[in-house]
């Protein structure tokens, strides 16, 4: 016999088929597929087992219909970057033990783009979003926090409708140059982003880091010297580049994401200076590559992973009918390694 759409769709596992197979109700299945509160986890055991064995796969376009598709929109800057895909790691982790799948999208830095891919996301009738970096303006961000589930990252300013999890970057760069100025450094170089046009208070994490950088310059009688490129390895090289061209370069340079510091050290390792003996390196936001050996980099530890997990948490707290906002700020951690003296 020829197997058609028709005969395929007519053997599909059914919640029914889940229920006798486990020997419950209908609605205990629906509870645990749903991950419902309450239910023993002896049940949810009995259940699962019984999925595993049939092999049902609830209908997406059916939960849709219901009112929730179990999946979420996740919106990035960039792949490439390797502290964005930390933070999810940890919403995967966090995700992973409900029937919630993620559906992510790089979307880049143009506001435009970042918003065709969130209305592209919900088109996907996803039940929340979490919103990594995003550059488009607060008044929009407030609209889409009250039609939807939205937890974001790394935007300072807080909000109405929508959660915020955010580090403290003005500690954290104030950590950095305190103790740049503790090993006997004068002259420190800093390297940040373009503002985007974003207006105090709601900006981006790189804004409050450069503030923290400026302020505590200051603090010890130094003058600030900020180079502005972008948050990467090129835009490190580059702005390393003009800085150890001048006649009486900096003797550190704190780069204000980890990926563009590799570029000072591509920069610095060019031009035959010795790290930290001839220039100390520091980065910000701990990601893997700065653990290696060879690499040792010191930085500013924000808790990606964390910060990831929390954001899925908090996704899946408003899914579930919280309305009143929440705000986490991240404490950074100063690591030192080898690349300062």
């Amino acid at each position: 016999m020829v197997s058609t759409p028709d005969s395929q769709e007519a053997r599909r596992v059914t919640i029914q088929d889940v229920a006798r197979e486990a020997g419950v109700s209908v609605s205990a299945v629906s509870k645990v597929v749903r991950d419902a509160y309450g239910v023993s986890e002896g049940m949810r055991e009995k259940v699962t087992a019984a999925i595993d064995a049939l092999g049902y796969r609830p209908h997406t376009g059916a939960r849709a219909m219901r009112g929730r598709s179990y999946s979420v929109g996740v919106m990035l800057t960039e792949l490439t970057s390797p502290f964005q895909p930390q933070i999810i790691n940890g919403i995967t982790a966090q995700f992973e033990p409900t029937p919630y799948q993620e559906i992510l999208i790089a979307a880049g830095t143009s506001p435009d783009r970042q918003k065709r891919s969130i209305e592209a996301l919900i088109d996907r009738q996803v039940d929340g979003l979490i919103v990594i970096a995003p550059w488009m303006e607060q008044a929009w961000l407030e609209k889409l926090g009250a039609s939807l589930p939205t937890v974001v990252l790394a935007r300072h300013g807080g909000s109405g409708t929508f959660d915020t999890i955010v580090g403290d970057d003005f500690e954290g760069a104030r950590l950095m140059v305190d103790r740049l100025v503790a090993l006997g450094h004068r002259r420190i170089v800093h390297t940040s982003q373009p503002s985007g046009g974003l207006e105090r208070p709601y900006v981006l994490s790189h804004t409050p880091r450069l503030d923290g950088y400026e302020e505590t310059m200051r603090r010890h009688g130094l003058e600030p010297d900020v180079i502005v490129t972008s948050y990467s390895e090129e835009g490190g090289y580059e702005a390393a580049r003009q800085a150890l061209a001048r006649p009486i370069p900096p003797t550190a340079i704190f780069a204000g994401a980890d990926i563009a510091a590799l570029g000072v050290l591509r920069a610095a390792e060019e031009l035959g200076l010795r790290v930290p003996e001839d220039l100390s390196v520091a980065g910000y936001d701990n990601i893997y590559m700065s653990t290696i050996g060879r690499i040792s980099l010191t930085t500013i530890d924000q808790s990606a992973q964390l910060t990831g997990s929390r954001s899925a948490r908090l996704l899946l707290e408003r899914i579930d009918g919280r309305t009143q906002p929440v705000h986490y700020l991240i404490a950074p951690r100063l690591v030192a390694r080898d690349t300062t003296a």
